[in-house]
């Protein structure tokens, strides 16, 4: 056994990506305060081909450093938008045909392997390093899911649960994208 090299991974260039066909899943950004994390939704985003980050409120937006950092130029392939207003964002989301769904422990939280992915494209709201997802936004939400856990702690970092949930939602499509 042996790693593969660069060259032997076959990934588009960032000219390809932008022109190739993405999934319909896009993920809101809840007022994410670390850069770090911003720039880690990027290469999340870009390896599960997302159609679009939308950057709310006080979340960073690129260019700077410490998002290209992390992204590793994820932050030039995938696109994204900005709102300063996340539940504005939202209602134009459903304006378009997006269901909702937000990353919250709520008090009707479906675990996300039990969540049954609707026929339309899919929002998938994260939130804010220490308070979540706003409650204003939670009620604009379909759905809620929560990433069951079995630890002393009662949450992930927002970009390691944006990973597992949108690997969860994506993961069944990636073999279908040319």
């Amino acid at each position: 056994m042996r790693k593969l090299r660069l060259q032997e991974l076959n990934r588009l260039s960032t000219e390809d990506f932008r022109l190739s066909a993405k999934l319909p899943f896009v993920a809101v950004l809840d007022n994410i305060r670390s850069m770090h994390n911003v720039g880690s939704f990027f290469r999340t985003a870009d390896a599960f081909r997302c159609e679009k980050l939308l950057l709310c409120g006080i979340t960073a937006q690129p260019p700077h450093r410490d998002i290209t950092k992390t992204a590793l130029g994820a932050d030039r392939s995938v696109a994204w938008d900005y709102f300063t207003d996340t539940g504005n964002a939202v209602r134009a989301l459903k304006q378009d045909g997006y269901y909702v769904i937000g990353v919250e422990q709520t008090t009707q939280s479906q675990p996300l392997q039990q969540f049954v992915m609707p026929n339309q494209p899919i929002a998938v709201i994260f939130g804010n390093e220490i308070d979540g997802i706003q409650s204003e936004v939670l009620e604009l939400c379909n759905a809620c899911i929560e990433i069951p856990q079995a630890g002393t702690k009662h949450s992930l970092n927002v970009s390691v649960a944006a990973g597992i949930v949108l690997w969860h939602f994506c993961a069944p499509h990636l073999s279908s994208l040319p």
